[in-house]
């Protein structure tokens, strides 16, 4: 049986804190809002069906089928083998498909379900949903799976686990090991670099809430629509390029890159668009 160094009681602590904190305050964020401001909690739940639909549900696999079809049980095919060849090519595509899935996403939200909502306070209600649901989603459910895995690493189990998944994919089995690796050390720098780059994502998405937005009440300024895909899949297309392999940024200094495209999104639309209000007009 394979066997694990047992996780220490500070680690496990603070994944529960961090799981804790993914899942409170995103909501606590969105209750605060919607009483403050008298808005539907509705719209925050759209932000958040809008980012499970378009990205987890339709962009994921697709993206997979394309550049990793192996993992969704395909062949590789001459197009994936293609793109895996070119590392800027792999990391543009990982980055426009996020930009075209999700501002589409929000797009078809204004557009549908929210058609009647023109007050400007229902972007930022639809973007505190579709981000705050990403951080329950990717941080949140991701922390609480590390707990139980921490917990039966202590408790002797993880070893049979492990045997098992070497047996049949011991690809993955090497990816597991890398996490429990990263569990093992995990630490107060890393959850904080964690709530930060959090933090700065939110304020991204609302800022292209906020875009697309003013880009479905006004035609002559559908621009604005295009505008969020590209700055969300240059925003992508970075991270993917750090993946590939292609650049090597220190972890800060990724997440003050982020941080500038966060702030400077949210800033570019909160004080353009949502402050002064100048494209809310019916087409």
């Amino acid at each position: 049986m394979t066997e694990f160094d047992k996780i220490g009681y500070a680690q496990i602590g603070l994944l529960v804190l961090g799981t804790i904190l993914m899942f409170v305050v995103p909501l606590v964020i969105a209750i605060v809002w919607t009483k403050k401001k008298k808005e539907r909690f509705t719209t925050v739940l759209v932000g958040a069906a809008t980012f499970f639909l378009f990205a987890m549900v339709l962009e994921k696999p697709l993206l997979a089928v394309l550049i990793a079809p192996t993992q969704m049980g395909l062949a590789d095919t001459g197009i994936s083998q293609f793109i895996n060849e070119r590392p800027v090519l792999w990391a543009f595509i990982v980055g426009l498909f996020p930009g075209v899935f999700e501002e589409t996403g929000r797009l078809v939200a204004y557009k549908t379900v929210l058609k009647k909502r023109i007050n400007r306070e229902t972007s930022i209600s639809h973007g505190i949903g579709h981000g705050g649901f990403e951080v329950m989603f990717i941080l949140g459910a991701t922390y609480a799976t590390y707990i139980v895995y921490a917990l039966m690493i202590n408790t002797g189990t993880f070893g049979a686990v492990m045997e098992e998944v070497m047996a049949k994919a011991p690809k993955q089995a090497d990816s597991i090991v890398a996490v429990v690796n990263g569990i093992a050390s995990f630490s107060f720098a890393n959850l904080t670099l964690s709530i930060v780059e959090r933090i700065f994502a939110v304020l991204f998405h609302i800022g292209e809430s906020i875009i697309v937005f003013y880009a479905c009440r006004n035609k002559e300024r559908f621009w604005l629509y295009p505008l969020a895909i590209l700055l969300h899949t240059a925003l992508d297309f970075i991270s993917g390029l750090t993946i590939a392999g292609i650049w090597n940024p220190s972890a800060w200094a990724l997440e003050g890159i982020v941080g500038l495209f966060g702030v400077l999104t949210f800033c570019g639309a909160f004080f353009l668009l949502y402050k002064k209000d100048l494209l809310l007009t019916q087409p």
